[in-house]
């Protein structure tokens, strides 16, 4: 097995060291941002870093990168309030990996891909037409981390659409018949295709153990 120590981490490449490093923490989730500014210019970006804050109230969280240069979708999310988080399928997965090129903020991703924005609800972000699964969000707040200038955004759900047919009959979300992506690293993604599921675990006695 092979071994990085921490000084020699510092000292890879730029670009392997964080092929490397993104790579290590496993499948991510797999999801497209949508906004919209207060000129109205939508927006729609890759985005990797979305997990689940909890469920009561229903909140999400995502990572911003630094702001040091132009995050359109972060400026748009602080200066609205609103936003759309929709997850990437099989059929789109080049137009929204081409989302992560920079563009100017009057410039729309959707123009330059095969990406169609909606609107459902008189919601003020679009949603991206098609996704199996669409969530409203309400920006709440954010926490600067410090060590490396990263800002972790978090939004309450105010709204969720799900195609027919995805929803098992205890909530479960059965994201494999709808195709959907996960990403390994920076730009690898894969179709998860089977589910296996265990029910809720409690503590085993020795004697259930040993028999």
């Amino acid at each position: 097995m092979g071994y990085f120590s921490k000084s020699d981490i510092d000292n890879l490449e730029h670009i392997y060291k964080i092929n490397l490093i993104n790579s290590c923490s496993g499948y991510k989730s797999a999801n497209l941002i949508g906004t919209k500014s207060k000129e109205g210019y939508e927006n729609v970006a890759v985005f990797s870093s979305i997990t689940h804050i909890g469920s009561s109230p229903a909140m999400f969280g995502f990572f911003s990168r630094p702001t040091t240069v132009s995050r359109n979708t972060y400026d748009n999310i602080k200066s609205t309030g609103f936003y759309t988080i929709n997850h990437i399928h099989e059929n789109i997965i080049e137009d929204a990996h081409h989302t992560s090129a920079k563009y100017d903020a009057s410039i729309s991703e959707f123009d330059l891909t095969n990406l169609n924005s909606e609107y459902k609800n008189n919601f003020h972000a679009p949603f991206v037409q098609d996704a199996p699964l669409q969530l409203a969000m309400q920006f709440v707040e954010e926490y600067h981390i410090k060590e490396n200038d990263t800002i972790l955004v978090i939004g309450k759900i105010i709204g969720l659409h799900i195609n027919d047919g995805l929803i098992e009959k205890d909530g479960f979300v059965n994201l494999s018949k709808a195709k959907v992506a996960a990403i390994n690293g920076l730009d690898a993604y894969a179709i998860p295709e089977t589910n296996k599921r265990f029910g809720y675990q409690r503590p085993k006695t020795f004697e259930s153990v040993n028999n």
